[in-house]
């Protein structure tokens, strides 16, 4: 009886330890990194250059984007999802240059990643390309 009760637990455990490594793992692949050579917007907030770490909730082709400065929220934006051919070689972000000058986050790529982030409301024809590492 013992035994039985203690296969139980340890099957029990099992079960719950893949539950937590597989949200572990899905959570993980919801970040990146953003690095900006120089100024520009995200959803109105303006990002000064540096590097920022990207995480994205969701699920299908709409998503809740936010960005990090450390342990500081600097921005959230609603993103689309945007599939792509080949993988990224690189992180990088796509930068509009605005028609006063500013520069506004369009897109985000991912190094490895067949996808990018449009960001919504930051459309609108892609003048010039900021590139992170």
């Amino acid at each position: 009886m013992k035994a039985a009760i203690s296969r139980v637990r340890i099957s029990q455990g099992v079960l719950l330890l893949s539950i937590v490594l597989l949200a572990a793992s899905a959570f993980a692949a919801n970040k990146g990194s953003l690095e900006l050579q120089h100024p520009a917007q995200v959803a109105g907030k303006e990002l000064a250059p540096g590097t920022y770490k990207v995480q994205w909730e969701g699920s299908g082709d709409q998503v809740q984007l936010t960005i990090m400065q450390g342990s500081k929220q600097v921005a959230v934006a609603s993103a689309h999802v945007v599939p792509a051919q080949v993988a990224a070689p690189s992180d990088s972000a796509l930068i509009n240059v605005n028609p006063d000058g500013s520069r506004s986050v369009a897109q985000i790529r991912f190094r490895g990643k067949k996808f990018a982030l449009e960001i919504s409301g930051e459309g609108g024809g892609v003048a010039g390309a900021g590139a992170a590492r």
